[in-house]
């Protein structure tokens, strides 16, 4: 829920060193009738400073409620990004937005963001990725499910409002580059394989172009990490005709951009913590294309385009993953880190026929042993 990766260690075993008093009183202005039934409990977390508790409640229409708490209130980082006031932060403004348009995203009970609360529908527990190693039979159904909300939510907010925080933000040459080099900082240099001069060279030339190339595309909502640890399966009714699923929520949104089309297809089918075949991706994108009208020629170059944004975006996560342990000492995101880059491979060896593509993809032969 709202972040939450319920098989990620906690950042945090306690809620002890939060003040809850603002929290209780949220659940009493949201909920007149209802009372705490026992402690707040800590939740799991990810990699960044937000913190959750849950709790649960009688006498009122929810049987349990989320309090996200953001360290300092609002990020100053992110008020300077959005212009917005401290009291409204990027992740209310984007989540009203989605909601909006008719995007399915957990529901806001009160907040008081100048002590660093808001109260939150709880989702449970059921990501993507707990639900469909559940139901590994439903992994075709959910997956056409992903990638439908996600054409119907680019085509919902091809319009934005004024001075809306995700027109202010976007995947612009230099923060693409940026995620590029971040492999190269944290993959390769923070583990010992130091760059020769000559390979430094070409891999910052290829960086550079690969950045610009991305960059330069037509730009679209992008919600920047649209993947299997951020959308909360909601469970049908008992008895349904519908299944056992209903919908996918949608968390973690906070950092919604504009970029690459391709980009939210990229973390959702080439997720890090999931693994599918090239027959399975090739569907989804056929899909995609069809829900966006997409021509057998644009159809091509999605795939294309997905390749190359698999490349830059990957190489990021795996340089995240090696950073967030080294600096934010949270080593369980290093498995993940050789099939991500397994996913770089793949997707080199289809852009083949690109110099630059093949030159980075020998490059990586050479330094990344095995």
């Amino acid at each position: 829920m709202a972040g939450l990766s319920p098989n990620k260690p906690p950042a945090h075993a306690s809620a002890e060193d939060l003040d809850l008093a603002p929290l209780d009183a949220l659940v009493a202005r949201a909920f007149a009738r209802a009372s705490r039934v026992g402690a707040w409990q800590p939740m799991a977390g990810g990699a960044s400073t937000r913190r959750y508790v849950r709790a649960h409640l009688s006498g009122g229409s929810a049987p349990s409620v989320v309090g996200m708490f953001v360290p300092d209130g609002a990020k100053p980082e992110e008020i300077a990004q959005s212009g917005a006031t401290a009291a409204r932060w990027p992740f209310l403004e984007v989540r009203d937005l989605l909601a909006s348009r008719g995007v399915d995203v957990p529901a806001v009970h009160a907040e008081d963001t100048a002590r660093g609360w808001v109260l939150l529908e709880d989702l449970g527990d059921e990501t993507l990725a707990v639900f469909l190693a559940a139901h590994p039979e439903r992994k075709e159904e959910l997956y056409v499910g992903a990638v439908g909300d996600l054409a119907r939510a680019q085509q919902a907010l091809s319009t934005l409002p004024a001075g809306s925080v995700v027109a202010k933000r976007a995947f612009d040459e230099e923060l693409v580059h940026w995620e590029i080099q971040h492999f190269r900082e944290w993959a390769l240099d923070a583990r010992g394989t130091t760059l020769s001069p000559e390979d430094r060279a070409m891999f910052d030339g290829i960086a550079q172009r690969l950045a610009r190339r991305i960059a330069g595309g037509p730009r679209v909502f992008v919600h920047r990490d649209y993947q299997s640890r951020n959308l909360m399966v909601r469970r049908a009714p008992p008895g349904s005709a519908g299944g056992v699923w209903r919908s996918l929520a949608w968390i973690d949104f906070q950092d919604a951009l504009l970029g690459p089309r391709v980009y939210d297809l990229v973390a959702l089918l080439n997720d890090s913590y999931q693994t599918f075949d090239r027959a399975f991706i090739e569907a989804r994108l056929d899909e995609y294309a069809r829900a966006a009208g997409l021509d057998v020629a644009s159809r091509g170059e999605l795939g294309r385009d997905f390749d190359r944004v698999t490349v830059q975006r990957k190489l990021k996560d795996a340089g995240r993953f090696v950073f967030i342990d080294r600096v934010k000492k949270n080593p369980s995101f290093l498995k993940f880190v050789e099939p991500t880059i397994a996913k770089v491979r793949a997707s080199l060896a289809r852009l083949s026929d690109e110099e630059d593509m093949n030159a980075l993809s020998n490059l990586l032969a050479r330094v990344l042993r095995g």
